[in-house]
């Protein structure tokens, strides 16, 4: 069994060994100090067809223990030579809790009008993100909560990344949305037609 000690690292340092330990390994112990690191890995390891435990021995050890199943799923970087990003759907990064420069009130007025207007939108986007204050909306802003609610309802992926929940003091508030790593971010904009807000 190969093991991984990924305590100390930052996002995404431990999705990214354990996805190259999986590539070489049928069992892999990953160790990770926080809540969020292990749910990312094990997201990660059941993407891959991966059977997942995960054993919390403190609030800052966990062991995820990974046993490939011998079924194997495109990588993620085939995915990504192979479809074009046109032929992807949009993803809107939100990274702040405001929309454009200046007055303060107004550019948290215009991105909830933003999020709102993403549901009258012809083709709905693929996914939302939320990182570094962006996730304040997602998780205090209640109007905003609403809304993503409904875009989840219509099929779009609606991602918060959980490092900029843990640096803000936000984890155990989320109530939509998946919690996501930068792996995943930037996984999902390499492979689709990005836009910025």
């Amino acid at each position: 069994m190969k093991e991984i000690d990924a305590r100390g690292l930052d996002c995404p340092k431990p999705v990214v060994l354990t996805k190259k330990a999986m590539a070489d390994n049928e069992e892999v112990l990953v160790i990770v100090d926080n809540k969020i690191a292990s749910e990312n890995v094990a997201k990660l390891a059941q993407k891959m067809k991966a059977e997942v435990s995960i054993v919390e021995e403190s609030a800052d050890y966990f062991k995820i223990i990974i046993k490939n199943t011998g079924e194997k799923v495109k990588s993620e970087n085939n995915k990504a030579a192979v479809s074009h990003p046109s032929e992807a759907g949009k993803v809107y990064l939100i990274a702040s809790d405001k929309l454009g420069e200046g007055e303060e009130d107004l550019g948290k007025i215009l991105i909830k009008g933003f999020l709102s207007t993403l549901l009258d939108i012809k083709p709905l986007p693929e996914k939302v993100i939320f990182l570094n204050s962006g996730v304040k909306m997602a998780v205090l802003e209640k109007d905003v909560t609403a809304t993503l609610e409904k875009l989840e309802s219509a099929g779009v992926e609606v991602l918060i990344c959980g490092t900029c929940l843990d640096y803000y003091d936000l984890s155990d508030q989320l109530e939509v949305g998946e919690v996501s790593n930068m792996y995943e971010i930037v996984n999902s904009i390499n492979s689709s037609d990005y836009v910025r807000v």
